[in-house]
């Protein structure tokens, strides 16, 4: 994969994904703005490129509550291990997709209130050394990743994005184990 760094990363990428990987992990809830629940968990780490990247995941869905269902977000986690932990970096990439993980197929996927999820979230950002991120990049006025998520069709969204989805995996000392944890919308 091709590697790029500078300031203006996710700009000049020719991918619709990126992979980042990261350490010193900080996490936070959104704000709420105008009265509109808090929608968004925002995690910060180093990539080792001079400059942080965020990530947005969604815990909660304004689409699906406006369309009259189930705004929760269904959480899956595939527990795993590793010899060694990946070299923190950026790459683009082509594909990702939840069907083609190994063992994906037996992963529960669990309806969580916001708050419960925002809690997992922030407690696995402080527990774990590193974290790898498959997602949609962004620039506003630092590098961002979104869309940590399935694309495929949901109760709100007709039309699927296949091999566009969005994950995150954490890294953890103890037992060199990983989560990765996969994202649902009602639907899907």
């Amino acid at each position: 994969m091709k590697r790029r760094r500078g300031p203006r990363i996710f700009q000049e990428i020719a991918t619709p994904l990126v992979r980042v990987v990261g350490s010193d992990l900080k996490g936070r809830v959104e704000p709420p703005v105008h009265d509109r629940h808090t929608d968004h968990l925002w995690i910060s780490l180093d990539p080792g490129f001079g400059m942080r990247v965020t990530v947005s995941v969604n815990t909660w869905s304004h689409r699906n509550a406006e369309a009259g269902f189930d705004p929760r977000v269904r959480l899956g986690i595939l527990r795993g291990s590793c010899e060694e932990f990946p070299e923190r970096g950026f790459n683009e990439c082509r594909r990702f997709s939840y069907g083609d993980l190994p063992g994906q197929e037996g992963v529960d996927y669990r309806h969580l209130e916001r708050i419960v999820l925002e809690q997992l979230l922030l407690d696995r950002v402080a527990s774990a050394a590193m974290i790898e991120v498959w997602g949609t990049p962004y620039h506003r006025d630092h590098p961002g990743i979104h869309q940590i998520h399935s694309r495929s069709a949901s109760c709100a969204v007709a039309e699927s994005r296949v091999g566009l989805d969005g994950a995150l995996r954490f890294y953890f000392r103890e037992e060199r184990r990983t989560e990765t944890l996969l994202f649902k919308f009602c639907g899907q």
